[in-house]
């Protein structure tokens, strides 16, 4: 079933496609797939964290490798048994000599996943801050869970002994961990619909594709007297005049023409020049540069007129060969340059939602 959003893009109703997918209700985001990085320092306890939420013992085979040395040093997936396309991953620790920031980086691309869950024991450090600004930057959301509650009783029992009470020590830590799973679980929907929201340009890419091949096909006869035109030997500014009227068209037909992004800028809390900034398609001083070796065809014929004295019929051929090819590519990179910057202004327009869905 085609969805109301798939319609809206293949309009070009930007405003319009991101407004259905606002409106979706959250049960809709239950089948995209949600992938959970589990990162933190090593021996934090992050795969017996992973083990916990997958219900398995640490000697069942299917669970996460646990032990007093560093045991995880690949990136290993494990999907949940019961909540449908949630999917924690283990990753290597972070922030110590063998496993530093550099390495960390190189191994593991933290924009593939997300939701994160940093794992820490006893209390907050460095490498956690540094994990917290990569994930915010991402704009993405995160949880910070406390592991190894031993260690936390040995200390209440150092600081407090004379009314040190361990069942009241882990009685509270119990309820805390019950809070935040709950948490977990009711964000799970929020968290999904997050992952949709910021995956949603990605998701629009075989659209596009779509219609750009329609879009060629709606517009053959603008772009044939476009290339007759702007492949004969005619004055020099002609071609850029005859460029931006395409590329006006391209820009209308995939909605980014300056109502439909006022439109969406508006929808989204945004202004337009924020979301004109994120476009990057052939613009018009390009269009000149690309225009300039039409001066070599145009100097042949002006040599051949005033030299020669008879019609430039070599300077012709030469700038028709010249413009013809050029001109091809040029509007094919319109409408290409069009598609992608939709992509780029839906991804401008959608980073702060994804960060307020949860």
């Amino acid at each position: 079933m085609v969805e109301d959003f798939e319609v809206a893009i293949s309009q070009g109703q930007l405003a319009g496609a991101v407004s259905h997918v606002l409106a979706k209700p959250l049960h809709f985001f239950n089948s995209t797939p949600l992938n959970i990085a589990v990162v933190g320092e090593p021996g934090s306890g992050k795969s017996s964290f992973i083990n916990a939420m997958l219900g398995l013992r640490a000697d069942d085979p299917r669970a996460a490798a646990t032990g007093i040395q560093m045991t995880t040093v690949q990136v290993k997936d494990y999907p949940h048994p019961t909540l449908p396309q949630v999917i924690l991953w283990d990753h290597p620790g972070r922030g110590t000599p063998t496993f530093g920031e550099d390495k960390f980086e190189k191994k593991v691309n933290l924009n593939h996943f997300d939701f994160f869950v940093i794992v820490g024991s006893q209390r907050f450090r460095s490498t956690h801050s540094d994990l917290v600004r990569e994930i915010q930057d991402m704009g993405k959301s995160f949880y910070f869970v406390r592991t190894k509650a031993d260690l936390d009783l040995s200390a209440a029992k150092r600081q407090r002994p004379s009314d040190y009470n361990e069942k009241k020590v882990l009685l509270h830590i119990q309820e805390d961990c019950k809070e935040c799973l709950e948490t977990l679980k009711n964000d799970l929907l929020r968290l999904k619909r997050q992952a949709f929201l910021l995956r949603f340009p990605s998701i629009c890419l075989p659209i596009l594709e779509k219609k750009k091949t329609t879009v060629k096909e709606k517009i053959w006869t603008k772009r044939l007297c476009l290339l007759v035109a702007l492949g004969s030997p005619v004055p020099f500014l002609l071609p850029i005049f005859l460029f931006s009227k395409f590329r006006s068209w391209c820009f209308l037909d995939f909605g980014l023409d300056n109502p439909s992004l006022a439109a969406l800028a508006q929808r989204v809390g945004k202004t337009s020049t924020a979301l004109k900034a994120a476009m990057q398609s052939l613009g018009m001083f390009s269009a000149i540069l690309w225009v300039l070796p039409d001066l070599v065809g145009l100097s042949v014929m002006a040599y051949e007129y005033h030299h020669w004295e008879h019609f430039p019929i070599f300077g012709c051929l030469l700038s028709v060969g010249i413009s013809l090819p050029r001109t091809y590519f040029m509007l094919q990179k319109c409408i290409s340059g069009a598609a992608d910057d939709t992509q780029r202004v839906l991804s401008k327009a959608l980073e702060s939602e994804g960060k307020k869905s949860i």
